[in-house]
């Protein structure tokens, strides 16, 4: 019945995003989910493509990273690659049935664009690889999943937030809180912190992790909603900024990626706009606080994970940052820990995991493991549902401090 209700409201979903927006496959995170699998339960009993070589070859067991190292989801892209690497490097290593393989991460950019997706999937399937992580982006996710489905393979989302992803297949698992709790935490914070009445939402238009938020924001906030899309590609958001004071807006929800919201603060600032912003999990990035930094503009985020939360992984990562010239510039050029890294330094070690639960390098075996396996992460506990999403309930919310940093504003729960 769970999984019957979650593909009822996902199908509901999708048809009013197509409805609402025009149905396109915009740039960051844009695309459809097609299905690509069947409804049966996670793990199922899926077959390696034998045209493959094998994901535990000489003692090497591959691990696929399928995430944006370019376009205008690389930074936050680069940044969850950050804390696989991290894993990796601290741990290259795992032990199967008494033999000790080395872990190899293989990777393959997938651009930040849906419609480069499927080619990204297809080179990881082509590598071999045992077990999929990614992608920081949920359009490019579902773009990129039917991929990893036909060649039985098991991908495990970081930070794809969409209910799409996991949907009617069964082969995306993933570790992070969905949109729709995301949606509704945020929209009830700006009505709780700020007494908003009004609420002027922005996105890019086509975009299904936008869109999607901004419907789930919409549908819990206890006011009024004013609604823009912009075209992708947009660089001028004096128009909407302008609009959203015009309508007597309370607070601006805009879910974007990295690139457009640093446009967007630094064009709030120049306008001396009041009215504060909260954002989704895409804001949590150190060039959206470079942005901020020196500016009126109010800026409050929601995210997986804040500094502290973890003394240990925050003093490691910090370590292998500031000693390695390419992780740093990875990292957007200081230490600031993004809670994507956390994300995917906790994904590497579920994959961990789930190699050992199956036994085996073999895709197949590790699919069908991986939704038995619990794990405790620096960014909590974690375990998966029937559906291969993550049983979370709790939120960071955090606020820029307009000096280079972010200061933690409240923990929200589903409750």
């Amino acid at each position: 019945m769970k999984k019957f209700l979650a593909l009822a409201l996902s199908a509901a979903m999708t048809l009013t995003l197509l409805a609402g927006c025009g149905g396109g496959n915009g740039g960051a995170s844009g695309g459809n989910n097609n299905g690509g699998g069947s409804d049966a339960s996670k793990g199922g009993t899926s077959v390696s493509n034998p045209a493959n070589p094998p994901a535990n070859s000489g003692d090497v067991i591959k691990i696929g990273v399928f995430e944006p190292a370019t376009g205008d989801s690389a930074s936050g892209g680069q940044k969850e690659m950050l804390g696989m690497q991290y894993a990796n490097h601290e741990t290259p290593t795992v032990e199967v049935n008494g033999t000790t393989y080395q872990v190899q991460l293989t990777y393959a950019d997938n651009g930040s664009d849906a419609s480069k997706a499927p080619s990204a999937a297809a080179q990881l399937v082509g590598e071999g690889v045992a077990i999929v992580l990614g992608s920081y982006g949920s359009g490019v996710s579902m773009a990129g999943g039917p991929a990893f489905g036909d060649a039985g393979l098991a991908a495990l989302g970081v930070t794809c937030t969409n209910p799409n992803v996991t949907a009617g297949n069964d082969y995306y698992f993933r570790i992070c809180f969905l949109d729709p709790f995301q949606g509704t935490v945020l929209a009830n914070f700006a009505a709780d912190k700020f007494q908003a009445k009004t609420a002027y939402l922005l996105g890019e238009q086509g975009n299904e992790y936008d869109q999607g938020l901004i419907a789930f924001f919409e549908q819990a906030f206890p006011g009024k909603v004013v609604k823009d899309s912009f075209p992708k590609g947009n660089s001028d958001f004096t128009t909407y900024l302008n609009k959203a004071k015009a309508e007597g807006a309370d607070v601006i929800f805009t879910p974007v990626s990295i690139a457009y919201a640093t446009q967007i603060i630094s064009q709030a600032s120049s306008l001396n706009l009041e009215i504060p912003f909260v954002g989704s999990d895409t804001l949590d990035d150190n060039k959206v606080l470079e942005a901020a930094n020196g500016t009126n503009v109010q800026l409050y985020v929601s995210t997986f994970y804040q500094e502290g939360g973890s003394p240990a992984f925050d003093a490691g990562i910090k370590d292998y940052i500031n000693n390695n010239a390419d992780a740093k510039t990875a990292n957007g050029g200081d230490d600031t820990i993004a809670a994507v890294t956390a994300m995917g330094y906790d994904a590497y070690y579920v994959a961990l995991e789930a190699i050992k639960a199956a036994g085996s390098g073999d895709p197949a075996a590790i699919k069908a493991a991986l939704p038995g396996v619990t794990y405790t992460g620096v960014s909590g506990a974690i375990a998966f549902d029937e559906i291969g999403d993550a049983i979370r309930d709790t939120a960071y919310i955090k606020h820029s401090n307009n000096a280079g940093a972010w200061e933690l504003e409240t923990v929200q729960t589903a409750g």
